[in-house]
């Protein structure tokens, strides 16, 4: 029987650890693609000879041609450039969604029954303009940002704690950004809301901590960003769809009347199946935490408005 065929576009810091992750899991073959020659299949053939040792049978391809995705199950989009000084939001999505515009309709055409899961940043903005130029269903199309999110809220508590991270359960909605919306009362440590566990002002700290979880990792690597969490991340959720998991996990999801929302993408609980997202699973929200929703997901709105789709 053929193996499950994975593409990942985009060979830097966080395409490579999610082609590695993949590969380390035994989810299938990795088809990794870049546009710098050599690159790609130089760091294939370097996980390819990590196999013997870590045991893994799965092979890792490098190429430079959009075309070797043919086949693919899934295919998982990093390629973007990184927000730099002085680079305004509006920069960086008029960057990214010109690279995003160069690659979607190749990755459709070569892998039109793939489902697709979305890394660029701004995650939930390149999330939408990657629906709307595949012209795929949109259950087919899901983006990476609140498992990580989640994570990031994860190790906060167990750090304050001072517990198990395996006992911790965060949940984390809303846009992959400043609006983001962590959400203590669904958050517990061994079935128990951290609302119980800690104060008020406590909580408060450790949700703007998340908030501010990627910025935090740049100012202390002063160049470059995050990618052993966002690749976990990603590795967690491919894993989740193509092994028919059925895992409810946080992410990106074009909404289309689920929470009140339409013409948006954001955060929100879901179930990652063998046919992408199988359900939004739609929260009980407190007043307060649905009008942060909807905050959070207006921000994205603006930001899917300035493409002029």
């Amino acid at each position: 029987m053929a193996r499950t065929r994975i593409g990942v576009v985009g060979a830097g810091f966080v395409g490579m650890t999610v082609a590695q992750r993949i590969a380390e899991k035994q989810i299938g073959d990795v088809i990794l693609t870049d546009i710098v020659e050599g690159m790609p299949q130089g760091k294939g053939l370097d996980m390819c000879e990590a196999g013997p040792i870590e045991r893994y049978d799965s092979h890792v391809t490098g190429t430079n041609s959009l075309d070797d995705l043919r086949g693919c199950d899934l295919v998982v989009v990093t390629a973007g450039l990184p927000r730099k000084p002085g680079m305004t939001r509006e920069d960086l999505i008029d960057k990214n969604a010109e690279i995003l515009r160069s690659v979607a309709g190749k990755v459709a055409a070569a892998a039109p029954d793939a489902i697709l899961v979305m890394v660029s940043n701004p995650l939930d903005i390149m999330t939408y303009l990657a629906w709307k130029l595949t012209n795929f269903p949109k259950q087919r199309i899901v983006g990476m940002a609140g498992v990580l999110d989640s994570a990031r809220f994860s190790w906060f508590v167990a750090e304050k704690l001072n517990c198990s991270m395996q006992d911790i359960t965060a949940m984390v909605l809303g846009g992959h950004g400043d609006a983001m919306v962590p959400m203590p009362r669904y958050t517990t440590v061994s079935g128990i809301p951290i609302t119980d566990l800690m104060s008020e002002s406590e909580i408060n700290a450790l949700v703007q901590r998340t908030r501010d979880g990627g910025a935090e990792i740049v100012k202390l690597l002063k160049t470059g960003s995050a990618y052993y969490a966002p690749s976990a991340a990603v590795a967690a959720m491919v894993a989740s769809i193509l092994r028919d998991e059925r895992r409810i996990l946080p992410s990106a999801a074009i909404l289309d009347g689920e929470y009140g929302l339409k013409g948006t993408c954001i955060g929100v609980p879901c179930v990652l199946g063998r046919n992408g997202i199988e359900k939004v699973i739609e929260l009980k929200l407190t007043e307060t935490e649905a009008v942060a929703l909807r905050k959070s997901a207006d921000e994205v709105r603006k930001g899917i408005e300035h493409l002029k789709l």
